[in-house]
């Protein structure tokens, strides 16, 4: 044997010696701290680590399940897939154990001991927010963490699907575990099982009335059979002789007994009349791995052209993941009752909030990835399926306004993504939404009511967009729409600003109160708001215009007298032609573009103020040149700030403010 030789297999030996001994691994830092918090338990509600560990269990069921439909060998000898629950008192342990997928050494490693996703970072702000973090659990990825909350100690024994191997993760989540090989004849023949080795103040999991009770209440619905192991005290029998005794001993020894406790049936395959209202929420904690009520459900059977059964749910507590930047829905696919996929679009991306199941009896079971986006089976019941969202959510408006509005208030945002992606359903989604006006108080108004109160001769749905409702009802631009008692959209969702530059609302376009001419003259202001001194006032105020307008050169594209200022002395407004100034405001910010990059503004001056009124009479005095100049640059920059701006520059500012304070002092 030559030198190398030996030297590789020392290397291999070493490897293998390494592999086969315990190895210690430290937590990502994010999980011991989420570890730590379930140790020092901040729940209310401990119950819920057995519906995490029984979904998990769920899932690696029915993904070896989809794996199998195109490789059977890998379940040959074992097609029944189950999920089994042990109590053994004595040893003041929990054991869940399932015939899925199974883990291998590094899938151990991976899937406990990080996670990759950035649900922890939510997970933990959300449990600084929260009352009671038990809402959070499952949300955010974390459940199996959610285990030591009533353990001591963990141990995950597992082998993968098709391999010789088995491996055993522990930790006491104190902030490391060790992978190590395990005997394949202590562990199970494939999948996994998980050992909580209980603590004191927990021990009642190790009854099984407590077990059966929490299957019940959360887990009574996955789509796998859940069966309860436990030991069965056989009773003693007289014996007359030695051979009796010994028998008798024998009998009595305990016996584990198999019965099972939840059936593995598909809520969505049975009759809505058969169904009472706990049961449909049982379902919908399971599949959304939330504890809000739903608050709209959805479930019903499509039958003609395409065979498919629906059970969806609207929750009424916004997911974590509502703003994810993928927008990927979380609803799942099956096929005749076996799961095909989570990650398919069966609804538009404004719909995925929607949590629940979709069940085709037409699809084909071996659905490869390209055919999931191109099946036009899948696209007849995605076009079927949303409509059918749309009107329930409508019939639910027309029916119990105030459940809708919880609706709207926490998935609006969303929805109006369709306005702007969605142009063949753009009219039913404007039927559902709602909005705060300058009418509107405290309440919301639909578009329907906006439209039926429009000023004589109004032609346009006027709309201002803003970071916030208090920003937006600031905006000076307003003040001539409410001289005229004309009703303004306030939008402050960043949707808003690209759904209104293509939506028309009963036919009438909308038109932003910060772009352009506003268009007032054709609405009458009310008797009490005319004034004949207006007229002069525009004809004094003609002439400071054009000086500013000379003052101020480029970097402003215009300036005019305002027919939409009526307190303010000045406002910023976008040009005719080209984005709104909030539109331009958002695109900066998401491309990391300067504050005052972008077209140049319009500025607009009001003839009626007083300060305007004043600076006119001065136009003749040579010795107050230097004074215009400065309040031009001042009134420039104060609509700037008006408009949520910083003065285009900032020491010029200052030096001017300063000197008109000296002046106004002297």
């Amino acid at each position: 044997m030559t030198s190398k030789t030996n030297e590789a297999a020392s290397e291999t030996a070493t490897d293998t010696a390494a592999e086969a001994s315990p190895q210690t691994h430290e937590f990502q830092a994010e999980v011991a701290r989420l570890l730590h918090l379930m140790v020092h338990s901040v729940y209310s509600n401990k119950d819920i680590f057995l519906r995490e560990l029984i979904s998990n269990a769920a899932d690696a069921c029915e993904r070896l399940r989809q794996r199998a439909l195109t490789a059977p060998d890998l379940i040959a000898g074992d097609e029944t897939f189950r999920i089994r629950l042990e109590t053994d008192k004595a040893a003041k342990t929990l054991t869940v154990s399932d015939n899925g997928t199974g883990m291998s050494r590094d899938e151990l490693i991976d899937n406990l001991g990080t996670i990759a996703r950035s649900g922890t970072r939510a997970f933990l702000k959300g449990l600084g927010e929260a009352k009671d973090g038990q809402a959070l659990i499952g949300q955010f990825g974390v459940g199996f963490y959610s285990a030591f909350m009533v353990a001591d100690r963990v141990e995950v024994v597992s082998r993968a699907t098709g391999s010789d191997e088995a491996w055993i993760w522990r930790s006491d989540g104190q902030g490391s575990f060790t992978v190590e090989p395990v005997d394949p004849e202590n562990a199970p023949a494939r999948g996994t099982r998980v050992i909580l080795h209980l603590a004191d103040d927990a021990l009642t999991y190790a009854q099984d009335s407590t077990i059966e009770r929490i299957v019940r209440e959360y887990s009574a619905h996955v789509p796998v059979p859940i069966v309860l192991a436990s030991e069965v005290e056989p009773e003693e029998e007289a014996a007359d002789d030695a051979e009796g005794e010994e028998k008798a001993y024998k009998d009595a020894t305990p016996k584990i007994e198999e019965r099972e406790i939840a059936d593995g049936s598909a809520l969505w395959t049975r009759n809505k009349s058969e169904i009472k209202p706990e049961e449909y929420k049982e379902f919908y904690g399971q599949i959304s791995r939330q504890f809000d009520d739903p608050a709209l459900t959805l479930h019903y059977r499509a039958e003609g052209r395409h065979e498919y059964s629906v059970l969806l749910f609207v929750p009424s507590m916004t997911p974590f993941d509502l703003f994810d930047p993928d927008r990927k829905g979380r609803v799942k696919l099956y096929v005749r009752r076996v799961f095909i996929a989570d990650d398919v679009d069966l609804l538009p991306a404004y719909l995925r909030f929607v949590r629940g199941v979709i069940d085709s009896q037409d699809l084909p079971l071996n659905l490869s990835r390209e055919m999931l986006q191109s099946n036009p089976v899948l696209e007849a019941i995605r076009k079927g399926v949303t409509n059918r969202v749309l009107s329930e959510l409508q019939k639910l408006a027309d029916n119990d306004a105030d459940a809708y509005l919880k609706i709207w208030q926490t998935f609006g945002s969303v929805l109006k993504e369709g306005l702007y992606e969605d142009f063949e359903r753009r009219d039913k989604l404007l039927s559902l939404a709602r909005f705060k006006t300058t009418k509107s108080g405290e309440g919301w108004r639909t578009l329907a009511e906006y439209v039926a109160d429009l000023k004589e001769n109004q032609t346009q749905l006027f709309y201002a967009i803003g970071d916030n409702e208090a920003a937006v009802k600031a905006s000076p631009q307003l003040e001539g729409y409410h001289a005229r008692d004309a009703e303004v959209l306030l939008l402050s969702d960043p949707v808003d600003a690209f759904w209104v530059q293509v939506a028309l609302g009963y036919g009438k376009p909308f038109r932003s109160v910060t772009q352009g001419a506003a268009n007032l003259d054709a609405i009458e202001l009310p008797e009490e708001e005319k004034n004949e001194a207006d007229e002069e006032a525009k004809t004094d105020v003609a002439a400071l215009v054009t000086r500013v307008k000379e003052t101020l050169g480029d970097a402003a594209s215009d300036v005019r007298i305002s027919s939409r200022l009526a307190e303010s002395p000045v406002c910023l407004v976008a040009p005719e032609h080209g984005p709104d100034l909030q539109f331009e405001k958002l695109m900066s910010r998401r491309d990391g573009a300067p504050g005052g990059a972008g077209s140049k503004p319009v500025l607009e001056i009001n003839p009626r103020h007083a300060l305007v009124k004043s600076l006119a009479r001065h136009l003749g005095d040579e010795s107050a040149k230097a004074f215009i100049e400065d309040a031009s640059w001042l009134l420039f920059d104060q609509a700037r700030i008006l408009d949520g701006k910083h003065p285009s520059d900032p020491a010029a500012f200052a030096g001017r403010l300063s000197r008109m304070m000296e002046k106004g002092l002297a």
